[in-house]
């Protein structure tokens, strides 16, 4: 089969489209004929090993599963004992064998079954970002008429998080750029912040939540914008935070410099666990118009290094896609 592998560590020139073998599912687990793969940051931070924490378990000087993409949605090929799936079944989730191949193996316990009027592209989109968003959601408790702020509204996460914070019933405000405005709008965004001309505690501590993804503001910034009993959760930070731990660092200090202070916000460091209950929410959602994956562009198998390097400078809106069907 082909795949989108790498030998070594680097930037988008690092991979190539070879021929492999045809990974083989075991136990729990189901052979995917992969018709489209999502594209993430996080399939940009496995390409270049950074930040450095993560060669720990990845390979200190190479990656160990050289095929890259997590991220995918397919039909079963075929089906290991006790997967609980057929051969046939359209499914969507994610994988850890590298999803940029025309196969791939995914644990059943990381994948759903899509919803029929889902093309597969759209299901690809979503396990990574739906799920981080969807956890972000829960963890911010947001209901019916709480003010939220989402900060990197026109990103992957972030364009998740617009929609299924509205779901819950909130007046969201997004903060992106001027370009994905009205992207952002269209998601449901009440209001749009642009960061270029208003900072996030312009209008006051008039936020019930505050969802960050940008990770470029101090948390000091971000509490300002914090009504007295409001949450904020941090997600990643692409650009940011230390060359070992990389966005992570934020989580790691946050819980303890918000147990030095005073008042009654709550903080959490999101480190998104993807699950098949999880993923069957959000099929459903899918499935019901609620949530609608904001596809910026796709990309053939063979051009999937382009859309690495396009995650790489950082300007996407929404989501990326790999196509194999």
């Amino acid at each position: 089969m082909k795949a989108i592998v790498q030998d070594v560590y680097g930037e988008a020139d690092v991979l190539a489209v070879r021929d492999i073998p045809r990974p083989v599912p075991k136990t729990g687990e189901v052979l995917i004929r992969v018709m489209a793969a999502g594209v993430d940051p996080g399939v940009w931070h496995l390409m270049t090993g950074r930040p450095y924490l993560i060669r720990a378990a990845l390979g200190p000087r190479r990656p160990r599963i050289p095929v890259r993409g997590r991220d995918l949605a397919g039909v079963v090929e075929t089906a290991g004992p006790e997967s609980g799936f057929q051969p046939g079944d359209e499914v969507f989730g994610t994988c850890e064998g590298g999803s940029f191949a025309e196969f791939a193996v995914a644990r059943a316990d990381r994948i759903a079954r899509k919803p029929a009027g889902v093309p597969f592209v759209d299901a690809a989109a979503v396990p990574v970002s739906g799920t981080t968003a969807l956890q972000a959601v829960r963890y911010a408790r947001i209901t019916t008429g709480r003010q939220v702020l989402v900060i990197g509204a026109g990103g992957g996460v972030g364009s998740f998080a617009v929609q299924l914070a509205v779901a819950a019933g909130a007046r969201v405000t997004g903060v992106c750029s001027p370009g994905k405005a009205d992207m952002v709008r269209g998601l449901g965004a009440e209001h749009v912040l642009d960061y270029h001309r208003e900072e996030v505690d312009s209008r006051g501590p008039i936020f019930d939540a505050v969802v960050d993804t940008a990770g470029n503001r101090p948390l000091s910034l971000l509490r300002r914008a914090l009504t007295s009993h409001g949450t904020l959760v941090l997600i990643g930070g692409e650009r940011h935070g230390t060359a070992l731990f990389g966005g992570i660092s934020r989580a790691l200090v946050a819980a303890p410099l918000l147990s030095l202070t005073s008042g009654d916000q709550r903080l959490h460091g999101l480190l998104a666990k993807e699950n098949a209950a999880d993923l069957t929410e959000l099929a459903a959602l899918l499935e019901s118009g609620t949530l609608r994956p904001a596809v910026d562009r796709t990309y053939p198998l063979a051009h999937a290094p382009e859309a690495l390097a396009e995650i790489g400078r950082g300007h996407t809106g929404g989501k990326m896609v790999i196509t194999l069907a």
